[in-house]
């Protein structure tokens, strides 16, 4: 090994350039299946509740969580989770 080599850059890692895609597929993957399962409504869904919980308490939107659970091809659970501080 000639001391040029020493400076010479190394070809990149298989391994690790095999490894960073296996990862980003599977990232992929599950934000595939997190698009999927999320009906298009439910954003503006979750705006328009926000804004009628507004009316009545002050609330952000960080204190405001609504979830739809699909537990079976015919049952959908709407989950409304509000946090109200000790002020409102």
């Amino acid at each position: 090994m000639s001391l040029l080599d020493y400076f010479r850059t190394s070809k990149p890692d298989v391994k690790s350039a095999s490894l960073a895609k296996d990862r980003l597929q599977i990232i992929v993957a599950h934000e595939r299946n997190l698009r999927d399962n999320t009906p298009d409504y439910l954003p503006q869904l979750k705006l328009d509740i926000l804004e009628v919980i507004k009316k009545y308490v002050a609330v952000t939107s960080d204190q405001v969580n609504v979830q739809l659970d699909q537990r079976d091809n015919n049952l959908s659970v709407l989950e409304l989770n509000v946090t109200l501080s000790e002020e409102s």
